[in-house]
Order: structure tokens, then C-alpha cells, then sequence
């Protein structure tokens, strides 16, 4: 044959490759994009989350410790689980988002929990805030039977994961990456590749740290402003456009009216509690005394949370420091 037909020949069989491939890599996308999803915890924020992907085409299995949150996600088109093994049993994508570390351990590795029946292959994406510690320990046990553990925690609060505007700090594998941000798309708008297991909650209790300070911060500066004859919602305006300017005064003031559709304008409800601020200090701490970093506002922060976590706020969004610090104004 000459050198002419072989190459015209090995051209048509790279050709037909290519054209094989393409399909090939279409029908995986396709797969991917309508792929079934575990989805345990289905609170203020992990509900909105679940709704984001069935949104995006993703049937979900779903487990809550809360009836009324099962319930409503039903009513969705969601299917429920009896427990997080049974999820396990049902997908081989799932997606935890849980108040605490403890709680983690118990949805991995308790009795009923996910890596009781967890499928070879899994991918397993943990949006808890925990401590970094867990998320590796989870990562080397889901190893041990043959899925990959990342932790993928959230910053933006509830409003942004109603609207899929969250940002993700992943800790992963590189290998992994990929396909975690495929997923992540659907209810984000940010996903950071951190580094290795962990490192994505390191970046996050250090964002939340930051995050209680501002609102401290903000929360000072109103209840101040205010008791010196300004309007709350003209003292927010001077802020904003000025260098006081941050994330609590401008998207999340804690002074009820001054902005619509955050919590401080629903009593307080919702959002993001006041008990697990105080847990994502305490872990923010707990990384400092560790790594011997000075945090002196930190430390403070953790402080003045406990303490309204102790007087009543732990289940009121953590912009309650507004009416706390104007409670002790009569004290």
C-alpha cells in the first residue's frame, strides 16, 4: 500500500475516533448534568441548595433530621431516604450540609451513615464548616472504600444560595477538581480550588472570623450613628459610598428596615445562626492557638457570641449583635 493510502486510511480512523469521542464525551455530559444527587441536610441554606440542582435538571434522594424539611423538598419532586446509608445506597454523588463537626462524623461514620453502603467510585462533597482536622479524617476513611471526600464549605448566606450565588473554597484532589466544580456550578456562582483536603475550611473559618469582626463592627457603628441623631438608613448610605464600607453594612445590615429581605428586617430569623457563628469561632480559635496566630479581635469576637449565644440570640441570625449591644445600652 502506498504511503498515500495509509496516511488517506489512518486519517479516516482518526477522524472516526474523533467523532467517537465527541459523542462519547457529549453523553457523559449529558449524564452528568441530569445525574441523581444525594443531598443530606436541608437547612436554611442546604435546602436551598438541594432546590438549585433540581432546578438544573438533578433528581435528588434526599435525608433530614426534620420532617417538615423532608416534606416540603417532597412536594418538590425529591425522593426521600430513611437515612444517609440509604442515600449512600441510591447514588454515587452526595452532598452534605451539616451545623458541626460531630455531626459530620455521625452522617459518615455512624451506624447509619453514609459510608456504611457508600459505592466504590463515589464522589462525596461536604459544604459543612467544621473543623479542618474531620474533613481530612473523613477524606482517609472514604478512601479506605473506594470514594473521594472533598470539603466544599459556603460563604454568602442564605439569599445567595436561594440564588445560586454562593462561593465555594473547595479542598480536593486536583484529579477530583473538575468534576466537584461541575456540580458546584449549579448552585454557585464562585468555586476556589483551595488546595488539599482541609484547605477549603481553613480559608472559610478564616472568612468568618473576618465576617463576625465586620459585623461587630457594623453593629457598633449603627447603634453609635443612631444615638447621635442619624438615620439608620441614611447612616448605611454615608457608609457605603464611603471607606466604612464592608459586606455587613452594605448587603447585610443588622439594623432592622434599613434593608429588605435580610434578617434583621424579619426579626432576626433565618440566615445564619448565632450558635454556629459562635461554633466557627471557637474553630477559628482553636486553628490559632494551634498555629500561635494572634487574633485579638477574633478572640473577642468568640467572646461576645458566646455571650449571646448564653443570653437568649443562639437561634437568631448572628446580625443579632445589633440588638444585643442596644439591649445593654439600657443595662
Amino acid at each position: 500500500m502506498s504511503s498515500l493510502n495509509i496516511v488517506a486510511r489512518n486519517s479516516k480512523v482518526f477522524a472516526a475516533q474523533i467523532c467517537r469521542n465527541q459523542q462519547f464525551g457529549a453523553s457523559n455530559r449529558h449524564a452528568s448534568s441530569s445525574a441523581k444527587v444525594g443531598f443530606v441536610g436541608l437547612g436554611n441554606m442546604g435546602g436551598h441548595m438541594a432546590r438549585n440542582l433540581m432546578k438544573n435538571g438533578h433528581p435528588l434522594i434526599v435525608f433530614d433530621t426534620v420532617p417538615d424539611s423532608m416534606q416540603a423538598i417532597k412536594k418538590e419532586g425529591a425522593t426521600l431516604a430513611s437515612s444517609p446509608q440509604e442515600v449512600a445506597s441510591q447514588t454515587n454523588l452526595i452532598i452534605t450540609m451539616l451545623p458541626a463537626s460531630q455531626h459530620v462524623l455521625d452522617v459518615y461514620t455512624g451506624s447509619s451513615g453514609i459510608l456504611g453502603s457508600v459505592q466504590k467510585g463515589s464522589l462525596l462533597i461536604d459544604s459543612s464548616t467544621i473543623d479542618p482536622s474531620v474533613s481530612q479524617q473523613m477524606a482517609e476513611e472514604s478512601t479506605k472504600v473506594g470514594a473521594t471526600f472533598v470539603d466544599a464549605p459556603v460563604s454568602g448566606g442564605v439569599n445567595a444560595a436561594r440564588d445560586a450565588g454562593l462561593t465555594f473554597m473547595v479542598g480536593s484532589p486536583d484529579q477530583s477538581f473538575g468534576k466537584v466544580k461541575e456540580i458546584l456550578d449549579k448552585m454557585g456562582k464562585n468555586v476556589v480550588h483551595c488546595g488539599s483536603v482541609g484547605t477549603g475550611q481553613a480559608a472559610k473559618i478564616c472568612n468568618n472570623m473576618l465576617l463576625a469582626i465586620s459585623m461587630i463592627g457594623t453593629a457598633e457603628t449603627m447603634n453609635l450613628g443612631m444615638k447621635l441623631g442619624l438615620d439608620p438608613k441614611l447612616l448605611a448610605k454615608i457608609l457605603n459610598m464611603s471607606s466604612g464600607r464592608c459586606w455587613s453594612s452594605e448587603v447585610y445590615n443588622p439594623v432592622p428596615g434599613v434593608l429588605d429581605g435580610v434578617p434583621s428586617s424579619n426579626d432576626y430569623q433565618g440566615g445564619f445562626g448565632t450558635a454556629l457563628m459562635t461554633k466557627d469561632l471557637g474553630l477559628a480559635q482553636n486553628a490559632a492557638t494551634a498555629t500561635q496566630s494572634p487574633t485579638p479581635l477574633g478572640s473577642l469576637s468568640h467572646q461576645l457570641y458566646r455571650l449571646m449565644t448564653n443570653s437568649g440570640y443562639a437561634g437568631k441570625d448572628f446580625s443579632s449583635a445589633f440588638q444585643f449591644l442596644k439591649q445593654q445600652d439600657k443595662k
